[in-house]
């Protein structure tokens, strides 16, 4: 119980684990097993670097910078992950189609159709044409910033 109370009074105003945190630590375990195989100076010193910065960053007191450098991680992991968002959604709801509009980039949910087709409908929002697979007119559902608005 002592030991524990001591790690609680050290930890106390510390940072802490984040995102940005975890994934330095994975590039860390990758690096470890990479360097397990190649055996190679320069990779073990960029696990030693990668390593102590992640241990820096979690034991830090100055908490402002840690958010802004975690802010700029999800923010540059978000821009990543944009281009991929559609076939990522398409890949995990089997029941609907996702397409996003070209003009006003929103995404679009259709009704997975009982017979193959082309169809072209219209953005609700733009009134632009866009041209799937469908079956037949059914109702489009808008998402845009996790928020649905039913049309």
């Amino acid at each position: 119980m002592k030991l524990l109370e001591k790690v609680r009074k050290f930890m106390y105003e510390r940072y802490g684990i984040d995102d940005l945190y975890c994934f330095l630590f994975g590039i860390c375990i990758f690096l470890c097993f990479l360097n397990i195989f190649m055996k190679n100076n320069i990779i073990g010193l960029l696990e030693l670097i990668v390593f102590f910065y992640a241990f820096f960053r979690l034991f830090s007191k100055n908490g402002n910078a840690r958010r802004k450098e975690n802010r700029m991680y999800l923010n540059m992991k978000e821009k990543i992950k944009r281009p991929f968002e559609v076939i990522i959604k398409n890949r995990k709801d089997k029941e609907h189609i996702y397409k996003k509009c070209r003009k006003c980039k929103t995404i679009l949910k259709f009704p997975l159709p009982a017979k193959r087709g082309m169809k072209i409908a219209k953005c609700p929002k733009c009134q632009n044409c866009i041209s799937f697979y469908a079956f037949k007119y059914q109702k489009i559902e808008i998402i845009k910033d996790k928020k649905s608005i039913k049309i």
